[in-house]
């Protein structure tokens, strides 16, 4: 009995694995981000992937800016944005069930939560 119940979870989680994986990070992500002055801009990331690869673009008040480095691994994803001469660092973690991306910008952990844009 107790075997049948742990395949039983195992087979759940597996199936909750795979949809994570299947709906993906493919699209895109608004969210508002706090600069160092305290002041808060929206900022809006346009993700591709292809296998484990990250591509894409972040756009906000400034310009737009490619993504390079980018890696994808189960509900994790590390990429580079390029924004003119600076190279910031970002990490983040997909969460499926609230279909949301929370991710930590540069140096200083800057932290925002991005949600899918509807419609894009």
């Amino acid at each position: 009995m107790k075997r049948k119940i742990l395949i039983t979870v195992a087979l759940l989680v597996s199936f909750g694995a795979a949809f994570a994986y299947f709906a993906g990070i493919d699209g895109s992500w608004s969210a508002m981000l706090k600069g160092p002055d305290g002041n808060e801009f929206p900022i809006t990331y346009t993700f591709k992937t292809g296998g484990t690869t990250l591509t894409g673009k972040v756009t906000s008040s400034i310009g737009s800016f490619d993504i390079s480095d980018g890696i994808v691994k189960g509900d994790s994803l590390w990429f580079t944005a390029n924004i003119n001469t600076m190279k910031i660092k970002n990490i983040g973690r997909y969460y499926a069930d609230g279909d949301s991306i929370s991710l930590r910008v540069g140096t200083r952990s800057t932290h925002t939560t991005l949600k899918r844009s509807v419609g894009k």
